[in-house]
C-alpha cells in the first residue's frame, strides 16, 4: 500500500480539528505522518498550544512545525512543509475540511495514476450552509469526476482546467520539484498555479468526486471582497499563467446558473444577496488585478491577508 503524508497549516484552531484528526485516524489508509505547521498568533495562544499538545499525546505520529505568523505564505509554508515529507503521496489539507467517510484517502490513492501530478477532493457544504453557497459547492465540485486535460480541451482552456483547491488535494512528491513546486511567495491560489504548471509539464490534474470533505463558509459581502481582492492580487503576480486561463466565461455562468437556481426554487429572497456578494467579488478581482497602481494604504484595507503585505 502506498505511503502517505498530511499537512494541515493551523492558526487558532477550534473543536474542528479534534474531529478532522479522529476521521484522519480511522481512514481505511492510515497515513504515516501528520504535519500540523502551526502559526503563531498571541490572541488564543495558551488555548491553541494546549490543543495541540492533546493531540499530539493522542496521536504520536503527529508532527507540529511552528512558524511565526509573519513568515506564513501559502505557498512557501506549504512548500516548506511538502520538503520535510518523505512518503510517495503527500496530501495537503485545511484545519477546517472533514472527511466524509474513511475513504477519503483511499479514494484519492485510486485516482492516482503515473500521469497524475495531483487529486483534490470533492466538498460538500455544512448544513447550516445558505443556499447560494451550497449551490456554488454543486457547480465547482460535480458528481462526475474529471481530467484537467479533457477541460482544458472542452473549454479552449478555461480557468476550470487548472481548478484544484488544496482544501482537500493529494500531490505525487516524486514529480513535486521537476514540476516547479509551488511558488514561493503567493498571496493566494498556490494550488491553481502548482496544477497550470503541472499541464505544462505534460501531467494531468484529477478531480476525483468518490472523495468527499464536508467544506463551506457562510461569507459576508466584505470577506469576498477581500477574498477576490487576494485572488486578483495573484492573477497579476502570474500573469503568464492566468492570461492563458480565462476566468470571466465561468464566473459569468455561475452567476446566471445560480439566479435560475434561485428563482426555480422560489428563493427570490436570496436573490439580493446574489447580486450584491456578486457584485463584491468582481470589485475586490478588478482592484487586485490593479494593487500595484493603489497606495499602501489602500492595499491593506482590501486584503484578508494583511501579513502578507508587510513581508
Amino acid at each position: 500500500m502506498e505511503q502517505v503524508d498530511i499537512v494541515i497549516p493551523i492558526y487558532q484552531p477550534d473543536k474542528k480539528l479534534h474531529l478532522l484528526m479522529n476521521r484522519l485516524m480511522t481512514q481505511t489508509v492510515h497515513p504515516e505522518h501528520v504535519y500540523l505547521i502551526y502559526t503563531k498568533a498571541e490572541k488564543k495562544r495558551v488555548q491553541t498550544e494546549k490543543v495541540l499538545q492533546n493531540i499530539v499525546s493522542e496521536y504520536p505520529q503527529t508532527k507540529i512545525i511552528e512558524i511565526e505568523e509573519k513568515s506564513f505564505d501559502h505557498g512557501g509554508t506549504r512548500d516548506m512543509a511538502m520538503n520535510l515529507c518523505t512518503s510517495e503521496y503527500v496530501l495537503m489539507m485545511t484545519q477546517d475540511a472533514i472527511p466524509k467517510n474513511r475513504k477519503l484517502i483511499e479514494n484519492l490513492l485510486k485516482a492516482q495514476k503515473s500521469d497524475v501530478a495531483v487529486v483534490y477532493a470533492k466538498q460538500e457544504p455544512e448544513k447550516e450552509c445558505r443556499i447560494i453557497e451550497k449551490y456554488t459547492r454543486g457547480f465547482n465540485y460535480p458528481e462526475e469526476s474529471s481530467s484537467a486535460r479533457e477541460i482544458a480541451e472542452k473549454t479552449q482552456n478555461g480557468i476550470k482546467a487548472i481548478f484544484c483547491s488544496d482544501v482537500c488535494a493529494m500531490y505525487r512528491r516524486e514529480l513535486y520539484d521537476e514540476i516547479g513546486g509551488f511558488p514561493k511567495k503567493t498571496i493566494f491560489n498556490e494550488d491553481e498555479i502548482y496544477a497550470a504548471k503541472a499541464l505544462k509539464a505534460g501531467y494531468d490534474v484529477r478531480y476525483e468526486a468518490s472523495a468527499v470533505v464536508i467544506h463551506s463558509h457562510n461569507y459576508s459581502g466584505l470577506q469576498y471582497f477581500r477574498r477576490y481582492f487576494d485572488l486578483g492580487v495573484s492573477h497579476a503576480d502570474f500573469r503568464y499563467i492566468f492570461e492563458e486561463y480565462h476566468s470571466q466565461d465561468e464566473g459569468v455562468r455561475l452567476v446566471k446558473d445560480t439566479l435560475k437556481y434561485l428563482l426555480r426554487e422560489q428563493e427570490y429572497l436570496e436573490i439580493p444577496r446574489l447580486i450584491y456578494h456578486s457584485g463584491m467579488k468582481f470589485l475586490g478581482m478588478k482592484l487586485g488585478q490593479q494593487y500595484k497602481m493603489l497606495p499602501k494604504q489602500v492595499i491593506v484595507r482590501c486584503t484578508s491577508n494583511q501579513n502578507y503585505w508587510k513581508k
